[in-house]
C-alpha cells in the first residue's frame, strides 16, 4: 500500500484513514464496541494505519476505544485527533444540544482558547494512552477566540513534543491563511464527496498552491454512496442522518440514479460502489488521505480493497458525466 506524506512533515499516512466518529456511538444511533474494536484491528492488519478521532465523538468514548485497541501497536499507528468541541464548559460559541451515550442531556460549545487547547490535549493523550499525537486538529472555527491564539497553542504543543503536526477542520480559506501564518498547517479536514464538491472552487487551488493537504470526511456521504441505504430505510433512534440534506427524499432518489449509472464500472471491475467512490476521492487533487468509517470488520475489509486499484481516466470521465446529470435540491 502506497503511503502518503503528511504535508510539511516526515509522517507517512495510509491512503485511507479510519474515521472513528461512528464508533463513539453518539450521533449515530449507538455502536457495538466489540465490532468497533474488530474494525480497527482489521484496518491495522491490512495496512490502514491512520486513525482519526475526536473527544466529542461519544464524549471521550471513541478516543478511549481507539486507545485501548492500539495498545502495544502505537509505533505502527498515526493518531489524528481534535480539540475545540467541549461539553463540560459554557465558554465559546454554543453549538448544539444533544444527549450522551447514557441519554443524559449535554450542551456542546465550540471553544479554541489557548489554555483550553492545552487542557484538551492532556485529556486526549490520557484517553489515547500515548505521549504524543501525530496530527492535532482544530475541530471547528469559533468567534470568541482569534485563530492566532489557537495556533500559538498548537505551536507550543509542538515545541513540547506532545503533537507532531498542526491541522484544522472545516476552515475557510481566509482563516486557513491566518492560521498558517502563525504555525505551519499540514491539513484542512473538510466535507467532500462526489455529490458535495464545494471545496473545488477555492479551497483546493489554495491548498495546492500552499502545500496544504486535504483530509476529506463524509466521502461516502454518511453511507449513502455505498448504495446500501435504500429509499425508505429505517434508521435507529438517535441517528442524525435522516435530517441531513442528501437524505432528503428527492436527493436520495437522485443519488440512487447516479449509483445505478456507476454500476457499469463496478460490474466490469468486480468492485463495490464504496470502493469506487473511495478510489475516486483518493485521486482528486490535494487529497492526502480519505477518511472512511467502518462499524465492523466486514465494512473495513471492503474499504481496504479501494486501495488495490486505480480508476482509469476513461472511468473517471464516466463518473463525471453521471455526476453532471444530477439535479440535487440544495
Amino acid at each position: 500500500m502506497k503511503m502518503k506524506k503528511l504535508p510539511g512533515t516526515d509522517i507517512l499516512l495510509s491512503p485511507i484513514t479510519y474515521g472513528a466518529f461512528a464508533i463513539g456511538g453518539w450521533f449515530w444511533g449507538g455502536a457495538d464496541e466489540g465490532d468497533a474494536v474488530k474494525a480497527i484491528e482489521t484496518a491495522l492488519d491490512n495496512g490502514i494505519t491512520t486513525i482519526d478521532t475526536a473527544p466529542v465523538y461519544g464524549m471521550g468514548h471513541s478516543e478511549i476505544v481507539v486507545g485501548n485497541t492500539i495498545k502495544g501497536r502505537r509505533d505502527k499507528v498515526q493518531l489524528l485527533t481534535k480539540f475545540g468541541m467541549r461539553w463540560d464548559t459554557s465558554s465559546g460559541d454554543f453549538a448544539f444540544e444533544t444527549k450522551d451515550n447514557n441519554d443524559h442531556p449535554v450542551k456542546v460549545y465550540k471553544f479554541n482558547g489557548k489554555q483550553s487547547v492545552m487542557e484538551e490535549c492532556e485529556r486526549s493523550l490520557k484517553r489515547l494512552q500515548t505521549d504524543y499525537i501525530d496530527l492535532y486538529q482544530m475541530h471547528w472555527p469559533e468567534n470568541t477566540t482569534p485563530i492566532e491564539e489557537t495556533m500559538e497553542a498548537l505551536q507550543l504543543l509542538k515545541q513540547q513534543g506532545k503533537i507532531r503536526a498542526a491541522g484544522v477542520c472545516n476552515c475557510p480559506v481566509d482563516l486557513l491563511q491566518r492560521a498558517n501564518a502563525v504555525t505551519p498547517v499540514s491539513t484542512n479536514q473538510v466535507a467532500y464527496s462526489m455529490v458535495n464538491r464545494g471545496i473545488e472552487k477555492e479551497m483546493v487551488p489554495w491548498c495546492l498552491e500552499n502545500g496544504i493537504g486535504i483530509l476529506p470526511h463524509t466521502s461516502l456521504q454518511k453511507g449513502l454512496l455505498t448504495g446500501k441505504i435504500k429509499i425508505g430505510h429505517k434508521f435507529n433512534e438517535g441517528d442524525h442522518r435522516p435530517n441531513t440534506l442528501f437524505f432528503k427524499p428527492e436527493n436520495h432518489q437522485q443519488i440512487m440514479y447516479l449509483l445505478n449509472d456507476l454500476k457499469t464500472i463496478t460490474d466490469d471491475r468486480g468492485i463495490s460502489l464504496a470502493q469506487l467512490v473511495i478510489n475516486w476521492t483518493m485521486q482528486q487533487p490535494a487529497i492526502t488521505s480519505v477518511l472512511v468509517g467502518a462499524r465492523n470488520a466486514e465494512q473495513m475489509l471492503d474499504n481496504v480493497k479501494a486501495t488495490s486499484f486505480l480508476l482509469t481516466e476513461g472511468e473517471i470521465n464516466i463518473v463525471e458525466e453521471a455526476l453532471q446529470q444530477m439535479n440535487l435540491a440544495v
